[in-house]
């Protein structure tokens, strides 16, 4: 009978205890599962040892947020043209400039305004082949002697027919569309833009303002003095730009206060150099192969195109560096070596100068003796 009753106590102790392993209301939810988890915890679905085991902080991956920013649409504000009075054209008068409020407000979707781009480029694009043909015209017309130079002055571009220009298999983005315009483009824009009076007296204050940017610099020879230079006065740096451009000090006689600014060619060369290179690199779109990186000697015996390509645009831009150096040197040397002659002949004409005074008043020294 003691064994009937252990044996039942038994079986009941086993079916307790393999009944759930989270049955016992003392025992906290971090104690039964990872709060990470969403599975119940059962006898059904008993939880795994993967479950069990924490995640790790450093291991887990936070959600990324989405903050890119994306454009639907483009609003374009159209302003009327009219005489600017605030830039300084190269030459002659008539600056441009537009009115101090739109007159018109138009919203584009992101490829309509990419085609009304390139519609309004290839037009633009149009005008400018139209003109250089015509000039080219009046140029031919007036050397073979088919006309005169009054004859061909009166040609115009409405002249010259559109299929002459075939601007559709064009690269619309290989050209630059903001350009200088002459003075009579300009006034011929104004007044197509309703303006009926352009001020003539905006024409003399932009060459004042242009000759007064000529007049830029020290006129210090080779050297600097603090008190005197009006670069130092001013409180500015010395700039030289080129030879003796705008200042004229020397690196060496420059005392400014302010300091003294060199261009550099070499440097600047360099940089470019350098900028190409890397957008070069940046358009392949693939990154260079590790066998090309470890094993260069390998590599340039492998047929894979990538590598073949990058190994021969290498060389050609140290190639192009070093003759961009060597040049860019040799310039540098030849300017320093006109410089030491100048200073050169001009302490050998003090010298003479010296001697021939010292010989003067020996002269007159022995003749009073006498």
């Amino acid at each position: 009978m003691d064994m009937a009753v252990s044996g039942s106590l038994k079986r009941k102790f086993e079916e307790v205890d393999g009944s759930s392993v989270c049955s016992s209301p003392k025992e906290s939810d971090d104690d039964i599962c990872s709060s990470d988890s969403a599975d119940s915890c059962d006898s059904v679905n008993p939880p795994t040892t993967r479950e069990l085991s924490p995640t790790s902080i450093l291991k887990k991956q936070k959600r990324m947020r989405s903050k890119n920013v994306r454009f639907d649409q483009v609003t374009v504000y159209y302003f009327t043209r009219r005489q600017g009075f605030t830039s300084v054209p190269s030459q002659g008068g008539s600056s441009l400039g537009m009115a101090r409020r739109h007159n018109c407000i138009r919203r584009y979707t992101l490829c309509e305004f990419a085609q009304e781009q390139e519609h309004l480029h290839r037009e633009m694009l149009r005008d400018h082949l139209k003109e250089e043909k015509l000039n080219a015209r009046k140029t031919k017309l007036t050397k073979n002697g088919s006309i005169d130079s009054e004859e061909a002055n009166v040609l115009t571009i409405e002249d010259l027919s559109d299929e002459d220009i075939d601007v559709d298999n064009i690269e619309v983005d290989d050209y630059f569309f903001l350009q200088p315009l002459p003075t009579k483009r300009r006034r011929a824009l104004l007044r197509a833009s309703g303006v009926n009076r352009i001020d003539t007296e905006e024409k003399h204050e932009l060459r004042a303002i242009r000759s007064s940017r000529e007049e830029c610099g020290c006129d210090c020879r080779f050297y600097c003095d603090p008190e005197v230079c009006p670069c130092s006065k001013a409180g500015i740096k010395c700039q030289v730009d080129r030879m003796s451009f705008p200042c004229s000090c020397t690196q060496d006689g420059c005392a400014n206060t302010a300091g003294r600014i060199e261009f550099n060619p070499l440097r600047v060369r360099t940089h470019y150099l350098h900028t190409i290179m890397k957008l070069e690199l940046e358009n392949k779109n693939k990154p260079l192969p590790a066998v090309a990186l470890l094993y260069p000697a390998e590599a340039r015996g492998t047929g894979q195109p990538e590598v073949q390509d990058y190994r021969e645009f290498a060389e050609s831009y140290h190639l192009e560096n070093e003759a961009a150096v060597l040049h860019l040197q040799s310039a540098e040397e030849m300017d320093r070596m006109k410089e030491e002659e100048g200073e050169d002949l001009g302490r050998s004409s003090l010298l003479r100068l010296l001697s021939q005074q010292d010989g003067g008043g020996d002269g007159d020294h022995h003749h009073l003796s006498a």
